[in-house]
């Protein structure tokens, strides 16, 4: 199992938003890359769970979205940890 190129569009989005518990919200504008647009309208839509973001374009982060955010953030860490050490 890999990542899709959709996955990584909204693991990027949700990496937007610069603390994950933090009350500022993102704006994604008309003019930006239509991946980018996709990736919030899915985020936005959710799932079973309901949506990880609470406006189409962009907006503040749901409980579920600053979950999968944390998640986000620390996974990167972690991987960009790594790849330092290594240097």
């Amino acid at each position: 199992m890999s990542y899709t190129p959709e996955n990584h569009a909204e693991l990027n989005l949700l990496m937007l938003y610069e603390t994950p518990t933090s009350l500022d919200g993102i704006k994604i504008h008309k003019a930006a890359d239509p991946t980018l647009i996709n990736a919030a309208e899915r985020l936005f839509q959710g799932g079973f769970q309901g949506g990880f973001i609470t406006q189409v374009d962009g907006g503040y982060l749901t409980q579920l979205g600053t979950s999968a955010a944390e998640h986000a953030h620390l996974l990167f860490d972690m991987l960009d940890a790594r790849i330092e050490e290594k240097n």
